[in-house]
């Protein structure tokens, strides 16, 4: 037996042991709490953000000298952000000004879109049993007590509501209103807030066609005029009965993704959020097979992507847009120092209020646009096609056309990309600086590059023909090519912010995760990487369709930010709903556009410097170069020790690198480019459009 000496002297060398850290959960709020993302952090630590990952999903442990620097940084952090006790009952809740005591609930990292309910019961008269599936989503963090159904379901003619984690709940509903009462106190759906000043986000409840039969509404809406408007009229029985159960419908009405919710009481709302399955409520090119999927696969897909990026609020342009909100609350409570009542502030970091933009940074039918005639931004996605008379005779010898696709392009811009967060500022004669976010007009036809590669500075990819407005990144790119820029005018942002970062964070995690469970790693070498391109949506297409949600999430969360006016009756001058977001904001829109051409220019750049190789064609992220043979291992450039050559591109499965996008014969792109096509749009081949599939 040890002596009691022995045992203290145990116990003393225990406590003066490693400086123990919170558990992972807890560390991530912290962080969230603080508004620091995990690249910043990385950086702060000299780290790299996939070890930052690692210790907030308890994967590994810093070790000393960060072990100490870390401990220290979340004890300050624990000390400003102390966690909120979680009530123990609560009703659903809707979007309103927050009153909450003086410390926060902690956010559980999960899905989130816009409204908040609260808490809703646990079911007690709904029956379980086992739904079959393919496979679970692994789940990411422990599952939410509030919510133990997942975020989700889908339900089939029969009044079985497939869950996403594959249990199977007994739904009795037989009218929309009864759907929506079930939904908000039996079935225990919803999911947590993914900022701690956020909401949490409502159940989604996806009706398949014979659901919405028996609930009561059209399979397919009919006439021309439910077709254009895409919603039932006011005075179809089912808009009848909502009303009359005293539910209400968004300004969107009964379309195929209604909105039911009641007036906030007592600063609290339930809401329900319904997709109309039959009703296109799935786009086919941002979910593709996603309508022939069984409801219980569906439920699996629709859970993937909810746990990865949000619930989904609408299309996925949509929800790109709401995911911003809500990584980054527009509002955050904050105490009046006048009444001592907690109050609604601005949320530092965020984009807090709508704001107008420039003249040259409005579309043209935007009020702050009539009677401009200064020119406007056009910081678009590149579309331009090489000259025919550019190509040499030994490019024309080559036998194939192989088409590269940058990885998400307009994600790996948004990272760490300055934007504005406030109202423009007219500047004259200002002094460019690459760390202002604005908009500059300014002389950029004097530079002249190599007319084999598109010009940086232009969409089309031909030289400027004199002065222009441009992104603060298309700018910064002349200055880096070594030319002097002298702007005349600018609209710049004095209050700035890396306002994209979280957004780029989650959205990266989703593709990269979703790719590793399509057998796409990043330990793959380059012709194993290419290998499990080929195959990887025969993997599992329902993971696939989530791929190609993530990837439509990011081109369309970034399109939103300039959405134009909708509607026949729509006049030039007037507003539109969009403008009064605080996300309207198409000076982000095109800095992000700027970046994501600027990058592929200097790619294109840097192998036509190594190899003396240029490119047939660009549109948006997809470059066709010619090749001795089919693979892009066969023409891109190595150092001497094999290695991709820096700044060109490289193969890989996260934002920024490269995939192949098809492969053609060299005489069929010829013969496309003689005829002003774009190869870039068909190197798939098969009937493939890239535009009209938007790519």
């Amino acid at each position: 037996m040890p002596t009691e000496e022995e045992l203290f002297e145990a116990v003393d060398a225990l406590l003066a042991g490693e400086p123990q850290l919170p558990p992972p959960a807890e560390r991530a709020r912290l962080r969230e709490a603080a508004g620091v993302t995990q690249a910043r952090l990385a950086q702060v630590l000299k780290s790299t953000t996939q070890t930052v990952k690692n210790w907030e999903a308890g994967r590994s442990e810093p070790r000393p000298p960060r072990l100490q620097a870390y401990r220290r940084l979340l004890e300050g952090w624990a000390a400003q952000y102390p966690p909120e006790p979680v009530p123990e009952t609560f009703t659903a809740a809707a979007p309103q000004e927050p009153t909450p005591p003086p410390s926060f609930a902690p956010a559980p990292a999960a899905p989130v879109p816009e409204a908040a309910p609260a808490e809703r019961p646990k079911p007690t008269s709904t029956s379980r049993r086992p739904a079959t599936k393919k496979a679970t989503p692994k789940p990411t963090a422990a599952a939410d007590p509030r919510f133990p159904h997942g975020p989700l379901a889908v339900l089939d003619g029969e009044g079985n509501a497939y869950c996403a984690g594959g249990v199977v709940l007994d739904c009795p509903a037989k009218t929309i209103p009864q759907l929506v009462d079930w939904t908000l106190t039996e079935s225990g759906l919803g999911a947590p807030r993914l900022h701690r000043h956020g909401k949490d986000a409502d159940p989604l409840i996806a009706l398949t066609a014979a659901a919405a039969v028996r609930l009561g509404l059209p399979e397919r809406l009919e006439g021309p005029e439910a077709r254009r408007s895409l919603r039932l009229p006011e005075d179809h029985p089912v808009v009848k009965q909502i009303a009359k159960a005293k539910w209400k419908l968004t300004q969107r009405g009964f379309g195929p993704w209604p909105r039911i919710y009641r007036p906030a009481q007592a600063g609290q709302r339930r809401c329900v959020q319904l997709a109309v399955l039959p009703w296109d409520a799935l786009d086919t090119r941002a979910w593709p097979g996603a309508a022939d999927l069984s409801p219980a696969d569906l439920a699996r897909v629709l859970g993937t992507y909810a746990q990865r990026v949000l619930t989904p609020r609408g299309s996925t342009a949509v929800s790109g847009l709401e995911l911003m909100t809500a990584l980054r609350p527009p509002t955050r409570p904050v105490n009046d120092d006048a009444t001592g009542a907690w109050v609604s502030g601005p949320n530092p970091g965020a984009l807090t209020a709508p704001v107008d933009p420039a003249p040259p940074e409005a579309t043209a039918e935007h009020p702050v646009a009539q009677g401009w005639d200064g020119g406007f931004l056009d910081e678009e996605a590149y579309q331009w096609v090489r000259d025919v008379q550019l190509l040499s005779d030994e490019e024309c010898l080559l036998p194939h056309a192989v088409g590269l696709d940058i990885n998400t392009a307009f994600l790996a811009a948004a990272a760490r990309l300055s934007v504005g967060l406030g109202e423009p500022v007219h500047v004259d004669r200002p002094v460019f600086d690459k760390k202002v976010p604005g908009s500059w007009y300014v002389d950029l036809s004097h530079i002249e590059l190599d007319p084999r590669l598109p010009s940086p500075f232009t969409p089309s990819g031909r030289r400027p023909d004199g002065p222009a407005w441009y992104a603060t990144p298309t700018v910064a790119y002349a200055v880096e090519l070594g030319y002097d820029v002298t702007p005349t005018e600018a609209y710049i942002r004095t209050e700035t912010g890396p306002y994209l970062d979280p957004w780029h964070d989650r959205l990266k995690t989703a593709y990269v995760d979703t790719l590793a469970d399509l057998g796409v790693t990043g330990n793959l070498d380059e012709h194993a990487f290419l290998t499990a391109m080929e195959h990887h949506k025969q993997t599992d297409p329902g993971l696939a369709a989530v791929l190609t949600a993530i990837k439509s999430t990011v081109k369309g969360g970034i399109g939103k930010l300039r959405e134009r006016p909708q509607g026949r009756h729509y006049r030039d001058g007037e507003r539109w709903p969009a403008l009064e977001r605080p996300t309207w904001s198409p000076d982000i829109r095109a800095a992000v556009i700027s970046k994501a051409r600027v990058n592929m220019h200097r790619k294109m750049r840097k192998t036509a410097e190594a190899v003396g190789l240029y490119p047939l064609a660009v549109l948006s992220d997809c470059v066709v170069y010619p090749s001795p043979g089919p693979s892009p291992l066969d023409f891109l450039p190595r150092t001497r020790d094999g290695k991709p050559v820096p700044g060109s591109f490289r193969l890989g499965p996260t934002p920024g690198l490269a995939k192949v996008e098809g492969v053609q014969t060299m005489a069929w792109a010829v013969d496309l480019m003689e005829q002003q096509y774009n190869p870039a749009r068909h190197i798939k081949g098969d009937g493939h459009d890239a535009v009209l599939e938007g790519e």
